[in-house]
């Protein structure tokens, strides 16, 4: 539908002998328009004098009777009712106009196009100084940033000054604000301030815009997709969320954000500049409480105050926490799962379902627990051991084959084996089983040490053996291969094995091959 034309102000201008090209310049009204008035006026005999008691509406109807008549049969759309329903997550002008013209076509009643729909709902607002809801709805989104200014501590002792960054979170709807203050803006830091937004907040939105740090985004590409730092992306898949970095150089994409910056900048920083700080927990205090006067003051354009708002139309729109809030984990790659159904992480040992056995698996490491993962599926779990703890086992029954509940037969074998290459390597065996809890424990120890026969021979390794259990209780693979490997060595094993010392039992005599009597 075309734009009504004013025709009581072009008659005014006309009055005062402006032309149709001034007229039309400075009214932003197509010349053909007014023209079209000027004509009419000449039709009708009609001066602005004549016209001036009248309304517009009136004017125009005499004007343009046939115009007139046409509009006033459209149906007219309730921007009261349409500026409510906005507030509604998912809901658009596109679809409350389609449910405005399926109305209308109930009631035999013609509808505005989908434009003079929009254009109106514009002025309605326009009009009332309302909040266009086309732009924010309450609990859809928050956006994130670090504030650009600074506060600072200083050492009482040293007079050591060190920057205090802001973490600031906005809502852009009740534009409820959340302030951090950090000593450092590390990926870490980053993502607890997050968590402890969340936590304020009381609840989650369904999107998060943040800029594109690297503390968050790897990559944002003109085309294709963008790359988050996977403990962001875990963050997010924590607390169903999806996160949308804005554009590069586009920061009225989080105008919400960016303005609360400039505010907390005067609210906090500014307010706080003359007071002196020498220690972090005081300063966090004041900080909330600033933050505190902050959210509760008036608007001036607005009625309520930001808390106010966010209390009364926001908080109920955010969707409810996680019972557990999310961990900062770290993770580690490529660990192999040993033959006794075990990983290695910070000289500890954690079990994993024993039909992982030398398969590479992944591990997500937090404060409290450790998480094994294979192909990006989570196999076992573990309480984290304290970081003083070195070689202690968490081990799950579950996780070991049945026959690991019977182990006599492989203990037994490992035993046999060390036993058909001499006494010193049955020693050796024997004392890495003793060291263990369980049986099963040892293996992959005593595996490495009588896998050295493959290296070397069996003579060699007894000898060896023997050297180490002289200055070690219980030798392991490491002192075994080195000495071995020593070069020093290698005409002592050599002149060893040539005699047949009596303290090397292994050696079969010449009564068991038959001997001279049997030449």
């Amino acid at each position: 539908m075309s734009r009504k034309i004013p025709v009581k102000v072009i008659m005014l201008y006309r009055d005062q002998g402006l032309s149709r090209n001034m007229i039309a310049k400075s009214q932003n009204i197509s010349r053909n328009s007014v023209s079209q008035v000027f004509q009419r006026a000449s039709q009708l005999n009609v001066s602005f004098q004549d016209i001036e008691s009248m309304s517009e509406n009136q004017v125009y109807r005499l004007f343009f009777p046939d115009r007139y008549q046409s509009e006033v049969m459209y149906a007219h759309p309730n921007y009261e009712v349409i500026h409510k329903e906005l507030q509604k997550v998912g809901v658009t002008l596109k679809l409350l106009w389609q449910e405005y013209t399926d109305n209308c076509r109930k009631s035999n009643e013609i509808a505005v196009g989908y434009t003079k729909f929009c254009e109106d709902y514009q002025k309605y607002i326009d009009q009332y100084r309302l909040t266009n809801h086309l732009v924010h709805k309450p609990g859809v989104s928050v956006q994130v940033d670090w504030s650009g200014s600074h506060l600072k501590l200083i050492d009482s002792n040293t007079g050591e000054i060190t920057p205090v960054y802001l973490f600031v979170g906005t809502l852009p709807y009740s534009q409820m604000t959340y302030v951090e203050p950090t000593l450092d803006t590390k990926s870490d830091t980053w993502l607890k301030c997050h968590v402890n937004m969340f936590s304020f907040l009381g609840g989650s939105p369904i999107k998060l815009v943040c800029d594109n740090l690297k503390t968050g985004v790897i990559t944002h590409p003109k085309e294709g997709d963008i790359v988050l730092n996977h403990q962001y992306e875990m963050l997010a898949n924590h607390y169903v969320m999806a996160i949308m970095p804005t554009k590069i150089r586009k920061p009225k994409q989080k105008a919400a954000v960016e303005g609360a910056v400039g505010k907390i900048a005067t609210a906090i920083i500014a307010t706080l500049r003359h007071q002196v700080f020498h220690s972090f927990p005081e300063l966090k205090i004041a900080v909330r409480e600033k933050l505190d006067d902050y959210n509760a003051k008036p608007f001036q354009t607005r009625e309520g105050s930001r808390k106010l708002i966010f209390d009364n139309n926001e908080k109920d729109k955010l969707r409810s926490l996680p019972v557990v809030p999310f961990e900062i984990a770290e993770w580690v790659y490529g660990r192999k799962v040993r033959y006794d159904c075990h990983i290695v992480f910070q000289k500890n040992y954690y079990s994993c379902p024993y039909q992982y056995i030398r398969k590479s698996v992944d591990l997500k490491v937090t404060d409290q627990m450790v998480e094994i993962y294979y192909q990006q599926e989570r196999i076992a779990s573990h309480l984290r051991f304290p970081m003083y703890r070195e070689y202690a086992y968490s081990t799950q029954v579950e996780h070991t084959p049945d026959y690991f509940n019977q182990p006599e037969w492989n203990d037994q074998r490992i035993l046999r084996w060390a036993h058909s290459i001499g006494p010193c390597t049955y020693k050796v065996i024997q004392r890495i089983f003793e060291s263990v809890q369980i049986k099963e424990q040892g293996y992959q120890s005593c595996l490495s040490v009588l896998n050295l026969t493959k290296k070397y021979s069996k003579e060699h390794l007894e000898i060896a053996c023997q050297i180490a259990l002289d200055k070690i209780h219980s030798p392991r693979y490491r002192q075994l291969n080195s000495i071995l490997s020593s070069k020093v060595n290698k005409g002592f094993f050599e002149q060893q094995t040539n005699q047949q010392p009596s303290n090397i039992g292994y050696l079969r005599g010449p009564e068991y091959y038959g001997g001279n009597q049997n030449d």
